[in-house]
């Protein structure tokens, strides 16, 4: 897309003061007052994002399942309507395509989330892969506005917005982690689901665009006294370093095999029948390739995405996303390096702008919440 996109909520992230960033075409907000303030908010009471840049594609049909398990890695057939999979698309080559959340709304309707770089791929690679099923592919993005409320307080806050409403449910604490029930805010119909990308606890509303400013505005007004602030793509991304989750484009890409990336678990090899990409995940990656692997090191200057790093005086590998982290106060970073430095443990070294800071190689994530 080369058109200049916008969310249903711009107009409000400009009332608020917002700063923006290009992303994938869309005018996002990267902050409204600080990334330090805006993540420690989502750490300790809650963050409300505008997510409505991701994509969403519906999968129907007599056939959705068994054509979702042909064209994912994962085996989507055997999840329960209301449950979500996080799952991945990837290329004959074996190379990740796009990582995505797939919900199960009804026996033959999926929702299929997508990155927004990534959402015409995606969509172009469902229609060719389910074509040999019955079953109907949709892009419906442009028709869904989403909303995601981050954080410890926000069960508490959600759940005392007026018109917010959930089916099925006595309450929003019954909804469990990755799963989702269809839902109302006021005479909107919306789905509700409870997955998040930051570590914390949270929820994602997925409904009409016109009714995402009325909502936007009710969860604000609900939340200030808990401490809900708006939050941007910058402390999005901090968080959801901390808590070792990938990103498109940093961690993952066409180039880059699920072992590689920690998420050889996400494809499922004994599931019945072909999947496109099974062979080359059989065949397994080339010798020496590269792992993820999370670094932590002391002081304030942390490495950032492309530096790369050192074993003593060998380059091993690169950094994909790096931060002084604002919940444990020093720096991390997930990288790539080869196997023989990957070891728990190892003492490695990032090259920071021409000095050779000392990093620890840790098992991610970084941080996790408390239960």
């Amino acid at each position: 897309m080369t058109e200049e996109r916008f969310s249903p909520l711009h107009q409000r992230h400009l009332d608020a003061g917002a700063s923006f960033t290009d992303f994938a075409g869309w005018m996002m907000p990267v902050r409204y007052s600080s990334d330090l303030a805006e993540h420690h908010a989502v750490r300790t009471a809650a963050g409300l994002f505008d997510l409505s840049h991701m994509g969403e594609i519906l999968v129907l049909g007599p056939e959705a399942s068994d054509a979702l398990d042909y064209a994912l890695a994962g085996k989507l057939s055997v999840i329960e309507i209301g449950q979500a999979k996080y799952s991945l698309l990837l290329s004959r080559e074996g190379g990740i395509v796009d990582d995505l959340v797939v919900y199960r709304t009804g026996e033959d309707r999926y929702l299929v989330v997508a990155n927004a770089s990534n959402r015409e791929a995606v969509a172009d690679e469902l229609r060719d892969r389910c074509s040999p099923f019955d079953c109907e592919v949709h892009d419906e993005s442009d028709d869904i506005a989403l909303i995601a409320v981050q954080g410890p307080r926000a069960l508490e806050i959600l759940t005392e917005v007026p018109g917010v409403r959930v089916d099925g449910l006595d309450g929003l604490d019954g909804l469990g982690y990755y799963r989702s029930a269809h839902g109302h805010y006021g005479e909107h119909a919306m789905l509700v689901a409870r997955t998040g990308y930051t570590g914390e606890d949270g929820f994602e509303l997925y409904l009409a665009p016109e009714a995402a400013p009325a909502l936007w505005d009710a969860l604000l007004e609900t939340g200030a006294g808990a401490g809900l602030v708006p939050a941007g793509l910058a402390s999005r991304d901090t968080l959801r370093l901390e808590a070792g989750m990938p990103l498109y484009g940093h961690e993952l890409s066409l180039d880059t095999v699920p072992s590689q990336a920690g998420l050889g678990r996400v494809v499922n090899l004994k599931k019945e029948g072909d999947f496109v990409g099974r062979a080359a995940i059989e065949a397994g990656p080339d010798d020496g390739a590269r792992v993820l692997v999370g670094l932590t090191a002391e002081g304030k200057r942390a490495g950032r995405a492309d530096y790369p790093v050192f074993d003593g005086e060998t380059e091993v590998g690169i950094i994909t996303s790096g931060a002084l982290s604002p919940t444990l106060g020093h720096p991390i970073a997930m990288a790539y390096v080869a196997p023989d430095s990957a070891d728990l443990g190892a003492e490695l070294y990032i090259d920071v702008r021409g000095t050779r800071i000392p990093a620890t190689v840790v098992s991610l994530p970084f941080y996790k919440r408390k239960a």
